[in-house]
């Protein structure tokens, strides 16, 4: 039996490295994951990077993964870290955690 990943569930953990903070970066990344219907979490690390743990849909997840390889405009991104962990199913909607 085959899996239709577009629709499996699945949860990134991501921290996105580069010019990152004070370019709107987190807001919009809400916005993007909401249009795509992901809950989770984004936040500004210490060490000048953005945190972010993702879960929904797996093409959804993809899509967003994709996005944050380029940011808004006025960011550059340089790296884009990605470990994958199971869906826990406990996050409702996606926000900014300060």
């Amino acid at each position: 039996m085959t899996t239709d990943r577009s629709i499996e569930r699945t949860r990134a953990h991501l921290r996105i490295h580069g010019r990152v903070q004070g370019v709107y970066y987190r807001a919009s990344m809400v916005e993007q994951a909401q249009k795509l219907g992901l809950e989770g979490w984004v936040m500004n690390s210490a060490d000048g990077s953005v945190e972010s743990v993702v879960e929904g849909a797996s093409s959804a997840v993809d899509t967003l993964i994709a996005w944050c390889h380029q940011g808004p405009r006025g960011a550059r991104v340089e790296n884009v870290e990605v470990r994958w962990e199971a869906p826990g199913h406990h996050f409702s909607g996606f926000v900014v955690r300060r």
